[in-house]
């Protein structure tokens, strides 16, 4: 169910189901000519920017508006949207988007959203807040206002004391002071949520127009449930995904930038424990060494359920049948290359005794009796299946992996480093270049030189690394460096180095 998607979400929402999503969040790119709106610098990004400027604004608003259209399509009739904007098109996209696809009658809020910071205009009082429009579907949806209540001031509970002390002949006629004790529903504008620089250290990603895990935190527990979907088709720095994580709601992130989907991927595991559920990266291509490494079971499960077929939930006593297709058909899947001749004659032998009536009613229809699956397969295999066709007239079809899902070959990652000797403080300088092959392009290098497995993440910054060279300078003692690529379909190569600096530089095995 969570899933981490790279592809143009106009694409990838068209083939999703409709009325499946509790929840959307989106932050488009903001209409405005700040060259910062390139936040990646990666080819989908790029494009997508270009996209969005080449008519102006009416080009702009056209293609959002497709874009909500299939949101409105996804969301169940109990959804809810919340669209993130600023004043360069917000006026536009209520009238012309929202209020169209999702009709006045079911707005729900504008929500401003204020910040402060510095600001270098002398003529116009600074703009320093976002608008954030909330729509539902329809009139039945959620709103958990006990889960986002915010303290009263202390004025107000003050005033309320006072009241109830009945000085002065008063008698108090609001709620009881108890109840004021427990909150009130945050007003439709914000000023208590942090931006950029004033988020703290920990949650920064180096992400220029990175959200605030504490925003999304308010949205997500006022308009959805544990379990239910929430979907970000702009993810961005990733902070819906990882928010909607911890809260225990389900999640799909789409991006068009390879490093945007990186990011919050690494987002992700860094905040993984025992309890959390498995979530999944979709890339233009799957990687063929993690594929073959998968567990077995899990990797049959999978590519069988990706054939469009059934698998089998058994792991024993399955007569050598991974998944049956949606007609009963056998399926045998292989997690190997070069699959012989042998497993061609068992499969075989197996589908005329354990399915005999299926076997005899695909061999009358001219159609194949079985399936394997496996990532290559040997001269023999293939010409057991020929001998069996000609022969026997039975039919079993051979596929390989990348007829039923894409496929590459991670790229393959080299990196040297140069002592470029101490500086006056005593700390070592060394120059680090990593170089990489890929048919697909490299995407960009990043570099960790304070790698740790089990803790490390690399920032955003570190991801903008577009030639592999970089400088670090390191005292005396054990270090572990981390070089990692990315090519242009999102696989990656990591390579771990360590260092002893000591009146030199070794590189230990």
């Amino acid at each position: 169910m969570n899933q981490l998607i790279l592809g143009d979400n106009l694409e990838i929402m068209r083939k999703m189901e409709s009325d499946s999503i509790d929840l959307i969040y989106l932050d488009p790119p903001f209409f405005s000519n700040r060259n910062y709106e390139v936040i990646w610098g990666d080819k989908g990004e790029i494009r997508s920017f270009e996209d969005r400027w080449s008519g102006g604004i009416d080009h702009y608003i056209a293609w959002l508006y497709e874009r909500v259209v299939e949101m409105h399509r996804l969301l169940k009739p109990t959804g809810s949207i919340f669209l993130h904007c600023d004043w360069h098109a917000d006026a536009y996209i209520r009238v012309y988007i929202l209020d169209k696809i999702f009709g006045e009658s079911n707005f729900r809020n504008q929500i401003i959203w204020c910040y402060n910071g510095p600001s270098n205009l002398k003529v116009s009082f600074p703009n320093k807040h976002d608008t954030i429009y909330r729509y539902s579907k329809s009139n039945s949806f959620t709103f958990n206002k006990d889960e986002i209540l915010i303290p009263y001031s202390d004025e107000t509970l003050k005033r309320r004391t006072y009241s109830e002390t009945k000085k002065k002949g008063i008698k108090f006629q609001g709620k009881e002071y108890e109840e004021y004790l427990k909150g009130m529903v945050p007003f439709d504008w914000w000023n208590d949520i942090p931006s950029g620089g004033q988020m703290s250290r920990n949650e920064r990603i180096g992400y220029p127009t990175q959200k605030p895990e504490k925003l999304l935190d308010r949205i997500i527990l006022a308009s959805s449930n544990k379990g239910d979907i929430v979907l970000d088709p702009f993810l961005g720095g990733g902070t819906t995904v990882v928010v909607a994580d911890k809260l225990n709601r389900n999640w799909i992130g789409i991006d068009q930038s390879v490093q945007a989907v990186k990011v919050s991927e690494l987002r992700l595991n860094k905040q993984q424990n025992m309890f959390s559920k498995p979530f999944s990266v979709q890339l233009h291509k799957y990687d063929y060494d993690k594929l073959f490494n998968q567990n077995p079971f899990e990797f049959e499960k999978w590519v069988v359920e990706m054939f469009g077929a059934v698998p089998n939930i058994k792991q024993r006593s399955d007569s050598g049948f991974d998944g049956k297709t949606r007609e009963g058909v056998p399926i045998q899947v292989k997690q190997s290359e070069a699959v012989g001749k042998n497993v061609v004659k068992n499969f075989y032998s197996s589908c005329v005794i354990n399915e005999k009536q299926i076997t005899e009613r695909q061999k009358a229809k001219e159609e194949p009796i079985g399936y394997i699956i496996a990532f290559s397969f040997g001269t023999g295999a293939v010409q057991e299946v020929a001998k069996l066709k000609n022969q026997e007239n039975v039919i079993i079809k051979l596929v390989k992996v990348e007829e039923i899902v894409p496929i590459a070959k991670k790229p393959k990652l080299t990196v040297k480093f140069e002592d470029k000797g101490a500086d006056a403080k005593g700390l070592r300088e060394i120059a680090f270049f990593a170089e990489a092959e890929s048919d697909s392009g490299i995407e960009f290098f990043a570099f960790d030189f304070d790698y740790d497995e089990e803790t490390s993440i690399f920032s955003a910054e570190q991801m903008l690394n577009k030639d592999g060279i970089s400088v670090n300078k390191f005292k005396v003692g054990h270090h572990t460096v981390a070089v990692k690529v990315v090519d242009n379909e999102g696989l990656e190569a990591l390579e771990v180095i360590k260092l002893n600096i000591n009146g030199g530089v070794k590189r230990e095995e």
